[in-house]
């Protein structure tokens, strides 16, 4: 480890330095679209178990090495210090190798190929392409010459194979079919893992600016920014009405307005605001809302079917 970044921060145990390295926070991002997906599939057939359990562990492990790819390029480029607020820091703070960083995140995504193979197997050889394809996107989202983390692409990329691709697996390796109601069910969980990126670049958005990129949040502005992130919020909470209503799906659903606190007190930490500590609590809110709102939508799909 690096003798300067040791002394320059007090010593912490090893395992934590590798778990924040994984930033824990937006793992529950790969999570909820998987428990979604399959909850959803429990109205048609008996729950898979072990397709579960290997689902949602490849998705965790592309997100980390979605994450360790972000660490080590946002280094490589310059972009992190040891002052930089909200990364994992194993690098710039830890001391831990740049390689070390990188070579974890293709044998994360190499263990995630691994499951993948007995998911398709067990379902369809095309879930091989759509998991390649992701795990490209998870790669590139900050990899590369041109990443597009650093475009006003990044919020729709990572809303729609986090949130939309993995959900339609997930319910696909169940069902064995895509159907209309999978689609729309995935919109909104897809919205708010949008918005997690986008609470993520109205943070960084001063430093983003300067190192010339060209996010939605600079695009807009920052009151802009948050403007489009109450109306994210908004749109998820109006789209769990139209499940209702159109598609006559469980009135649990509505369990899901709980959140609303949380969804409201996120908007409200980044008013304001410029200093990127000080929209810390507003970033966790936004992965929170995220959070409580997917998981109260598949429990509302496990109580529709226990009870029909």
């Amino acid at each position: 480890m690096n003798v300067q970044a040791q002394s320059a921060f007090p010593e912490e145990k090893s395992w934590r330095i590798w778990w924040r390295l994984t930033r824990p926070h937006t793992l529950t991002a790969a999570f909820v679209p998987v428990l979604l997906g399959t909850a959803l599939s429990a109205n048609e057939q008996p729950i898979h178990g072990l397709l579960f359990v290997s689902m949602l562990v490849a998705s965790l492990l592309i997100q980390a090495a979605t994450n360790m790819f972000n660490e080590y390029y946002d280094f490589a480029r310059g972009l992190d210090n040891q002052h930089s607020v909200g990364i994992g820091g194993a690098i710039v703070r830890h001391g831990v190798k740049p390689s070390t960083v990188l070579g974890l995140g293709f044998a994360f995504l190499g263990a995630a190929m691994l499951l993948g193979v007995y998911i398709s197997a067990s379902s369809s050889w095309w879930i091989a392409l759509v998991g390649l394809v992701s795990m490209a996107a998870g790669y590139f989202y900050t990899g590369g010459p041109y990443p597009i983390a650093y475009t006003p692409f990044g919020e729709i990329t990572s809303g729609f194979f986090m949130g939309f691709v993995i959900t339609q697996i997930a319910y696909f390796i169940q069902t064995g079919n895509i159907n209309i109601i999978s689609m729309f069910v995935s919109v909104p969980i897809s919205i708010l893992i949008g918005a997690i990126m986008l609470a993520n670049n109205i943070r960084d958005l001063d430093g983003d600016k300067k190192s010339g990129r060209r996010t939605v949040a600079i695009l807009l502005g920052r009151e802009k920014a948050i403007k489009l992130l109450a109306g994210m919020f908004i749109v998820s909470y109006v789209f769990i009405l139209v499940l209702i209503i159109i598609f006559s799906l469980s009135p649990w659903l509505l369990t899901t307005f709980v959140s609303i606190p949380k969804a409201v007190s996120a908007v409200r930490g980044f008013v304001g605001k410029t200093e990127p500590v000080q929209m810390m609590p507003a970033m966790k809110a936004t992965a929170q809302t995220n959070t409580i709102f997917g998981f109260l939508m598949a429990i509302s799909f496990f109580i529709s079917y226990v009870i029909s």
